[in-house]
């Protein structure tokens, strides 16, 4: 009788430790800190909000595919997609953003955030790679970024009309992933 608990104990503990469902935080913690960087990034709205903007826009499609193309996935690549956008949105706003109309401390708490939701995320997947299982997904999702960063922001010198298109894509992005990682979580 001993053994049989033992077995179901162990059982139990070790399908709850290899478990990408087994995270907390994300059960917790997640939405809550998604919330708040998206209350900061309508904070950071420019002053000087009627620039046209159109054409920095079309330059950079948002990625729909990607994030439909996730959705089908399993929940650990969910995850990871997610860590993954949580990381490249971290480094665009690492970007010189002395143009924008930000105070620096609000720039800091949204990287606070974010990189803080990439941590606990990351910790939720598991000792798998994430990048070597789904590659192609996390290229393309990489080369995305690096455009955003290139054709939106260094070829307009780090403007605040560019950095107001990036303030809304990485707005969107928070939208599109926050259901991802929450869906995982139930």
């Amino acid at each position: 009788m001993m053994m049989r608990i033992f077995f179901a104990c162990l059982f139990l503990g070790l399908f709850t430790a290899g478990s990408s469902l087994s995270c907390r935080w994300m059960d917790h913690k997640f939405r809550q800190h998604n919330e708040e960087t998206l209350n900061l990034l309508d904070t950071m709205v420019s002053a000087n909000n009627s620039t046209n903007i159109t054409e920095v826009e079309v330059t950079v499609v948002f990625p729909n595919h990607l994030y439909r193309q996730v959705s089908k996935a399993s929940d650990e690549d969910k995850l990871a997609f997610t860590v993954q956008v949580l990381e490249e949105v971290a480094a665009l706003f690492e970007e010189d953003h002395s143009s924008a109309s930000w105070e620096d401390s609000t720039v800091r708490n949204l990287l606070n955030i974010v990189n803080k939701q990439a941590e606990e995320l990351h910790s939720c997947i598991g000792s798998h790679s994430h990048k070597k299982k789904n590659s192609q997904l996390y290229f393309k999702t990489k080369m995305y970024f690096k455009r955003l960063s290139d054709d939106v922001l260094k070829k307009k010198g780090h403007s605040a009309e560019a950095w107001e298109v990036i303030r809304k894509e990485t707005k969107a992005h928070l939208m599109r992933a926050e259901p991802l990682a929450s869906y995982t979580a139930n």
